[in-house]
């Protein structure tokens, strides 16, 4: 914790007004940006492929978005919608 809190006050003078900004920033940095953006790419294409195979692709992709993996088992625990019924038969010819 003491590394990460010097790393976060490095290069900062904290009776400047923008102190607090300049310790946003820095911790910003140590946020490994590129690990989290391919993990939520997964998990929107895994809900993606949960919600086709549940006949709802776009409620896979949404909760996918939404809640991570949270969101596939939101996806798996809906019944699969049911086929439309047949329309009504037309009138016989005269």
């Amino acid at each position: 914790m003491e590394q990460w809190l010097d790393k976060a006050m490095q290069g900062v003078d904290p009776d400047s007004p923008d102190a607090f900004l300049h310790i946003f920033l820095n911790l910003m940095v140590m946020v490994p940006w590129g690990a989290l953006l391919l993990w939520n790419v997964l998990f929107v294409v895994v809900g993606g492929l949960l919600g086709w195979w549940r006949g709802r692709t776009v409620e896979g992709i949404v909760w996918a978005v939404v809640l991570g993996p949270i969101g596939w088992i939101i996806v798996l625990a809906k019944p699969r919608p049911k086929a439309s019924p047949l329309p009504p038969p037309l009138p016989r010819r005269r």
